[in-house]
């Protein structure tokens, strides 16, 4: 939801798209410019290459394959959250890993990792998924624009736990229906400070107990995330949510 005041369209551009004071916009948003928003030179527009470098700049020809603009400020995105969080999220059914990816790149996510569990509902190869993806990197793109993100989370191929290396983040978080001791916020003040979080939610079925014995093994810590059992789709949302208030605040 815009806030008052914030009127203005929103582009990412690559890094290398600007240069001496101007800055060019390419591919479909030449034409989504032109042809839907029906902007005109001097209509001014925000800008962000995707590394948390944000600019204002005003419209000063359209082309038919690029706008060309002016820079008139600049400043580092006040978007985007001082941890990076990544979301490790167990393929669900369909339809509902759009919502997951769009929902959390709103809440502030910087990297979702699907990844296929032994009680995954859906299975597909590394190669379906493959072909899906450009259709996922399209939703979070969306959404980092219309959340006025500095970034654009990636949106990672499929993979499996016993795969990843976990020390590269100085926390990871494994949301449990079974831990019934430790909430997320007591394990984030343990672990304080977070710069780099895991965050691991398993599929509709949830995790087999080898599964946990796995991520616990590799140093994951199993939290609570209330009272309530909450639906694959919902969880990953509340924990990136939850992670990020207690991070932040």
């Amino acid at each position: 939801m815009r806030g008052k005041g914030e009127s203005m369209h929103r582009f990412f551009i690559a890094p290398d798209a600007v240069s001496g004071g101007e800055a060019r916009i390419e591919g479909e948003d030449v034409q989504h410019i032109a042809k839907v928003l029906r902007l005109n030179p001097g209509d001014k527009v925000s800008l962000c290459d995707g590394h948390k470098m944000e600019y204002t700049a005003c419209i000063e020809h359209i082309e038919r394959e690029r706008v060309v603009l002016q820079i008139l400020s600049q400043g580092d995105s006040k978007a985007e959250p001082n941890c990076m969080v990544t979301l490790y999220q167990g393929l669900p059914k369909a339809g509902k890993l759009e919502t997951i990816i769009q929902k959390c790149v709103e809440l502030g996510v910087s990297r979702i990792v699907p990844f296929a569990a032994s009680r995954s509902v859906v299975r597909l190869t590394a190669q379906e998924f493959e072909r899906k993806r450009p259709r996922y990197a399209r939703v979070a793109y969306e959404a980092a624009k219309q959340s006025r993100r500095g970034i654009v989370p990636e949106v990672c191929g499929l993979t499996a736990l016993s795969a990843e290396d976990f020390s590269q983040y100085d926390a990871t978080l494994l949301a449990y229906e079974e831990e019934h001791g430790k909430t997320l916020k007591a394990a984030l003040s343990d672990a304080r400070p977070v710069e780099r979080l895991a965050l691991i939610v398993g599929p509709e079925g949830g995790f087999a107990p080898e599964e946990v014995a796995l991520l616990q093994a590799s140093g994951a810590v199993s939290v609570s995330l209330g009272p309530r059992i909450l639906r694959t789709e919902t969880a990953g949302m509340a924990a990136v949510a939850m992670a990020l208030y207690e991070l932040e605040f």
